[in-house]
């Protein structure tokens, strides 16, 4: 399950400098292409209170979660909470090198609770989470 935060749903408008000309609908689709031996699934919403559910919902049944809660990253405990009540792997992705980015963006709430962390690597980072629960 790929979960993606607020403003992920503007991929390919918002900012192309720091986040590329790509829909996530159309690079999911690449993905689903990339890794045909897996069940992948896409959620996004801008509502925190809807990533905990969500998050809640898959967190037992699933084999890994790709995370990317945006900004809410940086600003949810309630987030980091839920991925630390949960069975399933989470590995935390960010598109953005957010270490070369403001300083708020250099704290995660999520990181403690996750399997690993990947960013900085523009979409290829949801490919490298894929990769770590293959291997």
């Amino acid at each position: 399950m790929i979960i993606n935060g607020p403003n992920l749903n503007l991929l390919g408008k918002r900012e192309p400098e720091v986040y590329g000309n790509t829909t996530f609908e159309d690079y999911f689709e690449q993905l689903k292409s990339k890794f045909p031996q897996l069940e992948l699934e896409y959620y996004q919403s801008n509502v925190e209170g809807e990533l905990i559910s969500k998050i809640q919902e898959v967190g037992f049944d699933y084999d890994g979660i790709v995370l990317n809660a945006a900004s809410y990253t940086h600003t949810s405990v309630g987030i980091g909470d839920a991925v630390k009540a949960i069975n399933t792997p989470v590995v935390e992705v960010h598109i953005s090198n957010t270490h070369k980015r403001e300083d708020f963006r250099h704290i995660s709430y999520i990181s403690s609770g996750a399997k690993g962390v990947i960013l900085g690597f523009g979409l290829q980072s949801y490919d490298l989470a894929i990769q770590s629960f293959l291997e």
